[in-house]
């Protein structure tokens, strides 16, 4: 278009200069001949309406504008054994905001018989595990990235970790209560009646696998991570095998009532229901989505009461926890529940002490508090 505005320009800015030249010549003939004058006059002013008309008909020039090029980095990962050295695979094409998650997936369709949960990437040998959320810039040095695998294993989600671990003594106690055969003598166990206080622990019992398991579908925020299948084993032997222990003796014909009867038996089953109430109500506290993030505050207490315990200690769910321990201990009156109570408040003391230090880095006006899980006692 503009190639042919131009040549169009040029003829008639020709032409109209060729008429001026023989106009000036023609002037001197003025007097003689005005009509050819006037014609001539006519048909350039006519050419030049015609051309304005087809400009303006054209509409506005536009300017070729620049192309942008942008320039994209990319990565080179190469990805070596971290025992023998040896390089499995090189991944390419890896732009800056990739993730180490993307890595792994390339990595799974380089290498399929690892799947990306059990990929394990380090930038050093012993190092800790990347983390799935990191993109590549972050750990990048130069334009080629050196990471070390390592196999971690079949791997399990955590939510099929914490199903497994109490659907099972839920279900394991119920059979022991329902005295199936080839567990107690069937003759014992048609002579003997159960105790009220039987069937008031299996009730309790179940009262609390079933808040786990309904807490861990609909309340927790369970992490999308994996873990290893080793720890799925050792954490449903270890829960699995004390039910069954605590249940034999709970409901085995010849069990005993505890030593200060109905009175031991209420207070302790109310107790019991109180710390369950109150582990339930901290859990909503703990993940409601005001309490997460990176500009998160401390879990502060609100208008119920079940959650003032934020007053006095920094893990108010492990407190309640033994504390249904302790109250089913007391109820039932059995050594394996005691034992059971104790390896449980042991090991929540560990996390809730962890969790104490982590909030007293993270939370400047969280000092005040100074008990991690039990109340004046497990100080910092």
């Amino acid at each position: 278009m503009c190639l042919l505005l131009t040549r169009q320009l040029l003829l008639v800015v020709r032409r109209m200069f060729k008429r001026h030249r023989s106009l000036a010549s023609e002037r001197r003939r003025e007097l003689i001949s005005p009509r050819a004058t006037r014609s001539i006059l006519k048909d350039d002013m006519r050419n030049f309406h015609f051309l304005s008309q087809f400009i303006l008909s054209a509409g506005p020039l536009k300017s070729t504008s620049a192309v942008k090029h942008t320039k994209t980095t990319h990565f080179e990962i190469e990805i070596l054994d971290a025992q023998t050295k040896k390089q499995i695979c090189i991944v390419d094409k890896v732009t800056q905001k990739s993730t180490i998650h993307d890595v792994k997936q390339k990595f799974h369709k380089a290498c399929p018989q690892w799947y990306p949960s059990r990929v394990g990437l380090q930038l050093e040998r012993g190092g800790p595990f990347l983390k799935d959320n990191l993109t590549v810039q972050s750990v990048a040095a130069s334009s080629i990235v050196t990471l070390y695998f390592t196999d971690l294993g079949q791997q399990v989600s955590w939510t099929t970790v914490f199903l497994a671990e109490y659907t099972g003594p839920l279900l394991i106690y119920l059979l022991f209560y329902l005295r199936i055969p080839y567990i107690y003598d069937m003759k014992e166990s048609s002579r003997r009646l159960c105790h009220p206080v039987v069937h008031l622990a299996c009730f309790c019992h179940c009262i609390h696998y079933i808040r786990y398991l309904l807490e861990t579908l609909f309340v927790h925020k369970v992490s999308s991570g994996h873990t290893s299948l080793k720890i799925l084993l050792k954490s449903c032997a270890f829960y699995w095998g004390f039910t069954s222990w605590i249940a034999y003796y709970i409901n085995h014909p010849r069990y005993t009532p505890p030593s200060f009867g109905y009175r031991q038996v209420a207070v302790s089953a109310i107790n019991f229901l109180i710390c369950e109430a109150g582990n339930h109500f901290i859990n909503v506290v703990l993940a409601h989505p005001s309490h997460t993030g990176n500009n998160a505050c401390f879990p502060s207490p609100n208008y119920n009461p079940f959650t003032w315990m934020f007053f006095l200690v920094s893990c108010p769910n492990y407190t309640y926890e033994i504390g249904s321990w302790i109250s089913f201990t007391i109820m039932t009156q059995t050594l394996p529940v005691g034992i059971f109570t104790l390896l449980m408040s042991i090991q929540m003391s560990l996390w809730a002490q962890k969790k104490h230090k982590i909030y007293l880095k993270k939370f400047n006006s969280y000092m005040h508090r100074k008990s991690a899980m039990i109340p004046f006692i497990l100080k910092n």
